[in-house]
């Protein structure tokens, strides 16, 4: 429970719950980005080799690759939501 937030901000987290989920989304990475302190520079690059170290990792075991639409599902699904 919230219970140092101010009216005001209590207020503005109300409104913003009730707004739709992308919209929802949008306005959190915005506040974390805002926490986050300065963008690391190499992270992209660094994230970028990562990805493609497992993607190539999962075709070197034969693994099919999922479609975006069956991943989030799944992704969903763990999470427990819909």
């Amino acid at each position: 429970m919230l219970v140092d937030m101010t009216s005001s901000a209590r207020k503005l987290l109300d409104e913003v719950l009730a707004l739709p989920e992308g919209e929802r989304i949008e306005i959190a990475s915005e506040i974390l980005a805002s926490v986050d302190g300065p963008p690391d520079a190499d992270w992209e690059a660094a994230w970028s080799t990562e990805l493609d170290r497992r993607a190539d990792a999962a075709r070197k075991r034969g693994e099919p690759a999922s479609d975006w639409t069956a991943a989030r599902a799944r992704i969903l699904a763990n999470l427990g939501r819909p």
